[in-house]
């Protein structure tokens, strides 16, 4: 027979999930990462269903079938579209879940600092048809801070730049709790627009997600190439003609391109800065910046921020998943969680969610 202890184990899941615009991460405490998967489905536009999720959709992506469209239903780090969030995130934690059980489930969520109420209800509400019985929501700079290794008892400052897809969000966290945060909604997802943008007006080309995410991830650099003549050559469609084409660009070329959306995250970092009160700042000065989240692994992209910031600045280990292991942390100390979690359920009921009809 099952000592009730283990039986309890098997049948409760504590979650942690980091629902990004650009990736879904789930980790289950004494599992780790069990999820990580494009946050995009695949919809017929004739029916309205949906006939993939994640990595499988996320596949199909500018070679989707006649009627077959790819979307990502979010934007910014919050629910753009709030049935196919929902659908999206209960196929993900169905598949997160231990030996497929439908039992008890608590989950901790990461949300952007600058979330409003309505926003905050719907990623509430996804979570919660989803099949969790219990949501915490934490704010995604505070969750970054932990899992990068932020001591919550701690009581000098730290300053953590956690870098998404769609959102990039500065946190200074002292003892646990953040003292001053600044949230931008745009991220490493510009990059990719940008260099699309520049290959179809200068280049006459025009080329889908997968060729400007491998561009951004492999090829641009954040900082000024040692050798701007290294060329690499891009396929996709003539925009005059046609027809199937190529292009070779040098790392020279869309160094600027890429450059103009790091510094505008540079800007927001430094601009952040500047609003510390003296002994915070004193504490930041001493130990500089920790970049958390993709964006971080981009190519010299702590190099640049430490020229433009004149701070000390490094990359967490494991960026893009320094917040769902901030998350699966609180799990440990349920003092810590209660504190840390935004979850204002009277103002939360009250904000109705506009696109749930």
């Amino acid at each position: 027979m099952l000592k009730i202890s283990s039986l309890k184990k098997f049948v409760t899941d504590q979650m942690a999930i980091d629902l990004g615009t650009a990736s879904t991460i789930i980790a289950v405490k004494e599992r780790g990462v069990v999820l990580d998967e494009p946050s995009v489905v695949a919809v017929n536009e004739i029916t309205e269903e949906i006939v993939a999720v994640g990595q499988e959709a996320a596949d199909m992506t500018g070679r989707e079938g006649r009627d077959i469209t790819v979307k990502a239903p979010l934007i910014g780090g919050v629910v753009a579209d709030f049935e196919r969030t929902k659908k999206m995130l209960a196929h993900f934690v169905k598949k997160a879940r231990s030996g497929g059980s439908n039992l008890s489930l608590s989950a901790v969520m990461s949300m952007p600092s600058d979330v409003t109420h309505v926003e905050q209800r719907a990623l509430l509400n996804a979570a919660e048809e989803a099949g969790i019985g219990k949501v915490f929501m934490m704010e995604e700079g505070l969750a970054a801070a932990f899992g990068a290794g932020v001591l919550a008892t701690d009581k000098r400052a730290s300053a953590i730049v956690d870098i998404g897809a769609g959102t990039t969000s500065v946190a200074v966290i002292a003892k646990g709790t953040i003292v001053h945060s600044a949230s931008e909604r745009f991220g490493s997802n510009e990059i990719n627009d940008m260099l699309a943008t520049h290959l179809r007006r200068h280049r006459g080309l025009q080329v889908g997600e997968e060729t400007t995410e491998l561009l951004k991830t492999t090829f641009v650099s954040s900082f000024l190439p040692d050798d701007i003549s290294r060329a690499i050559d891009v396929r996709g469609r003539d925009v005059q003609t046609g027809s199937p084409s190529a292009v070779e660009i040098t790392t020279g070329e869309v160094y600027p391109v890429v450059e103009a959306v790091v510094r505008r995250i540079a800007a927001l970092v430094k601009d952040t800065l500047t609003e510390l009160r003296p002994e915070v700042a004193a504490d930041i000065y001493d130990r500089g910046v920790i970049l958390t989240g993709g964006g971080a692994l981009l190519e010299g992209l702590d190099q640049y921020m430490r020229s433009y910031i004149n701070l000390a600045v490094s990359v967490a280990e494991e960026p893009r998943y320094a917040t769902v292991n901030g998350l699966v942390k609180m799990f440990d100390d349920p003092k810590l969680l209660e504190r840390v979690t935004r979850n204002e359920l009277g103002v939360l009921q009250n904000a109705e969610i506009p696109f749930e009809a």
